[in-house]
Order: structure tokens, then sequence, then C-alpha cells
């Protein structure tokens, strides 16, 4: 195991797709999603047990979730827990956790990734990661994992490579976030697209060469602040640091933009659970091609998932295609290929009901 390796594990979002099982107070990442008794930010820190070893493990994520991670990676130090003050998205994020393993570790090579992705795959993951992780070792590189569709999802981000000789890593000729279904289809008939994992393998120099180059203003914040990092004064200067950053993606702020971005093809069982839709693919159906959490009696109910407190027998007739969700205060139904209304009813639920109710 390379003591050189380093994973940085983003757990700061609040899964606002995933309303109302996610909340603010309780996001996605800490619930058992899968049933498998363990939370999502748990399977995904377990994911790199052969990878590297636990002590190079750190999580980013707001304050506010601090006891959740301590609960539930117990095995994490203090100084592995990064806290943000604000969300920031995922540049300043990245930079945080970038500069801060580098004044332990300069020859760092980092694995970024969400705290909320399935993989199915477990060895496969590791063979392509180690791959990665020693091309971005050997070479100024960016490196992504890049998913080959399976179909013409808009709600991912897609990379078009250039497909030359057989090589596992090939360079990336463009980046397209989220594009509509007709773009997202003839993406699907080229064969050189794949999907955007957000999974992110670099050495520590090279990541930082990207920030100075084309987010200057938060290397000048970051590269000022170094010298804090791993000391009692880091918390006040992240304070201070997030108050300056704006908020930007590393897609759109570096990625986009590098010519020294590359994509490793992964055929690691992905998902990233970011939505009920994604959530009904990949788990397995009844003969009705129903996803049930739950005590739950169906009738005449096809091709719904269904996430129900098991403490509450849920009776349902009739329904096709639907989204049957409860916890806590909130019960939310609504057609599974309108999903992307969930986002909406969080917001009228918060302005209209009162913030208890997100």
């Amino acid at each position: 195991m390379n003591e050189n390796t380093y994973v940085v594990i983003m757990a700061g979002g609040i899964g606002s797709r995933f309303w109302p099982f996610s909340r603010t107070d309780f996001p996605k990442q800490f619930h058992d999603v899968l049933g498998v008794g363990e939370s999502m930010l748990q399977m995904t820190m377990n994911r790199f047990k052969d990878i590297c070893p636990p002590e190079n493990v750190y999580v980013v994520t707001n304050r506010d979730y601090e006891n959740l991670v301590k609960e539930q990676l117990p095995q994490l130090s203090d100084n592995q827990i990064l806290l943000e003050p604000i969300g920031r998205n995922t540049a300043p994020c990245i930079a945080y956790a970038s500069y801060k393993i580098a004044q332990i570790n300069p020859n760092a090579n980092l694995i970024v990734t969400p705290s909320d992705h399935v993989v199915l795959k477990q060895d496969a993951f590791t063979k392509v990661i180690k791959e990665a992780v020693e091309a971005a070792d050997s070479k100024d590189v960016l490196i992504t994992l890049g998913i080959t569709p399976s179909r013409p999802d808009t709600g991912y981000g897609y990379i078009q490579y250039i497909d030359g000789e057989s090589q596992a890593i090939k360079k990336v000729k463009t980046f397209t976030e989220k594009p509509n279904l007709e773009l997202a289809q003839m993406f699907l008939n080229s064969g050189d697209f794949v999907w955007n994992s957000g999974i992110f393998i670099w050495n520590v120099q090279s990541i930082m060469k990207a920030f100075k180059q084309y987010l200057p203003e938060i290397s000048e914040i970051f590269e000022e602040g170094a010298s804090c990092m791993h000391t009692p004064e880091e918390a006040n200067f992240i304070v201070k640091a997030y108050s300056h950053c704006r908020n930007i993606s590393i897609d759109y702020g570096i990625m986009e933009k590098v010519d020294n971005v590359y994509v490793v093809l992964a055929d690691i069982g992905w998902s990233d659970l970011g939505t009920w839709n994604s959530l009904y693919t990949i788990n397995e159906k009844d003969e009705d091609g129903n996803v049930v959490d739950g005590d739950v009696m169906l009738y005449d109910t096809q091709n719904c998932i269904i996430k129900t407190p098991k403490e509450r027998l849920v009776v349902l007739q009739g329904l096709e295609g639907y989204i049957v969700a409860e916890h806590d205060n909130v019960l939310m139904i609504c057609r599974l290929d309108e999903e992307q209304k969930v986002k909406e009813f969080m917001s009228d639920a918060k302005s209209k009901k009162g913030a208890e109710y997100i």
C-alpha cells in the first residue's frame, strides 16, 4: 500500500434531489440507503481499504455534520475531518484538502471522491484506481473516471475522449455538463462519450498548479494560509478563507479548461445515487417492477419505488411509475418520470411550511 496515496471524501452536500429522505440535518450520505447495514459514507470509506491506509483518508464536510462523521467513522482523527463553515461547491472543498495534505506530504497523490456513490464491482474499482494513481504519480495529469453510459441520462456530465491507441487512460477532448435529451442520445450513439463520475485522481502538485493557473484567487487564499494547516489556527483561517471563496465546481473552474486532463474508462458497476430514479435503477425489483423498502402491501401497482418507515404499514393500490417516500414528518408521492420536481417541492416546503420540513 503506497503511503503517498491519499483519499479525499467530499461529504458536505444535503442531497436535495433525494428529499424527503435526505434532510438538512441528516443528508443521504449518512443514511443506509441500500439497506446493507452501512451508510453511504461508511461504504465509501471501506471502498479504499486496499488502496490507502486509514490515516490517509480525509473527509471534507459541513461543520454541522462533524458529529455524524465522528459517529460513523470513529477511526478518523479530528485532523482528518475538514470542516467547511459554508458550502462553496467542489473547487474550494478540493483546494482545502489539497493544500492541507501538501503541508505534510508534498508528493501526495490524491483520490477525490463523493461520499454518496455506489460501486458494485470492488475488484475492478481497486484495479482502475491503482492504475490511475500510478499514472498521476509519474506524469503531470489530472484524471477522472469515465463510466460507459447505459442510457441517454440528462442528469450527468459527459466526457468525450480521443480514442487513439488502446491505452487505458485516454486524453479528454470535451466536457459537456448535463445535456438535453437529444444531445445525450447523440453522445450515446457516438460511442466516444462517457459519463463524468466525479471521481478524480491527481498528484497534489498538479492540482495546485492548476488552481494557480485557472482559479488564482482561490490559490492565493489557500497559499496564504498554508502554514495554518494542522495547527490551532486552521479553523479560524478556514472561516475567513471560505468567506472569500466563490461558489464554483472543480469541473467548471479547472477540468473544462486544462489541456492535461485524461479519463480512465471504468466498468465498476457505478451509480451516483443522486436521485430517486438512480436508486430505482440500481435496486432489485419484484415481479411487478417495484422497489420496496418498508412494511408495504401492494395491489395493482407496478414500476414504483417505495421507501417508508418500517414501523408503519403502507397499503398502495393502482399506482404505476411513482415514488412513494416517507421520512420523519414528510410524505411525498410523485411520478418517477417527473422526479426533477423534487427540488422544487423541497424549496416550496421550506418557503410555505417552514424549515422543519427540509
